[in-house]
């Protein structure tokens, strides 16, 4: 049997005497001192109880954050970008997880499954389960409501005061414009007879 990709000898498998290699430290600590091994569930920070929909989203958004174009140069992200890609190649298969889950997935069960993809992964699908966990989004608050309700009294008192004011505004410029209008016509009647009378006086 050939040896398994570097990413998935990293990676617990259960079973004994499978030969698989180590699985990457997980928080905590054993009785010898030494960090527990990951599953492959760990690894996606997913429950054994997930769906093919949750790991398809888990890796979505682990690949996303650790993929090796986001954190160049960074040897710790590239493989946990590596870990996380085996494992979805093994979770990411209906028949493999099942046999992952009895411990009884081999070497020539993972020879030849397609890896994922190695391009820089588009941003991670919204999580719809949590989404519905969350209930339904509330509305954006509605200052113009909160104003009404709460100032909608004054607000109509400084209307129609302003609206008063208005109309004291359009009285006065009427009334400017008659007097302008009735000095104009008393002007104008004075000078007539001014010119009459001195008319009349020229012709003696």
């Amino acid at each position: 049997m050939g040896p398994l990709p570097l990413g998935l000898r990293r990676l617990l498998l259960p079973g004994p005497g499978l030969g698989l290699g180590a699985a990457p430290r997980c928080g905590g600590s054993t009785g010898s001192g030494e960090a527990p091994r990951c599953t492959l569930y760990e690894v996606l920070d997913v429950p054994p109880t997930a769906t093919p929909a949750q790991i398809k989203a888990a890796y979505y958004r682990q690949s996303f954050r650790f993929h090796p174009d986001r954190n160049a140069g960074s040897a710790a992200a590239a493989e946990r970008f590596a870990a996380v890609s085996e494992a979805y190649r093994v979770l990411g298969s209906a028949a493999l997880r099942r046999k992952y889950d009895l411990g009884a997935l081999g070497r020539d069960d993972v020879r030849g499954v397609p890896r994922p993809s190695s391009r820089a992964p588009a941003a991670p699908p919204p999580d719809r389960a949590a989404a519905a966990r969350r209930g339904p989004v509330p509305p954006p608050f509605d200052f113009d409501a909160f104003y009404r309700a709460h100032y909608g009294e004054q607000l109509e008192r400084e209307r129609a005061l302003r609206a008063r004011r208005e109309r004291l505004r359009l009285c006065r410029e009427e009334a400017a414009a008659q007097g302008r209008l009735r000095f104009l016509t008393d002007l104008t009647v004075g000078l007539v007879f001014v010119l009459g009378f001195a008319m009349l006086y020229g012709l003696k």
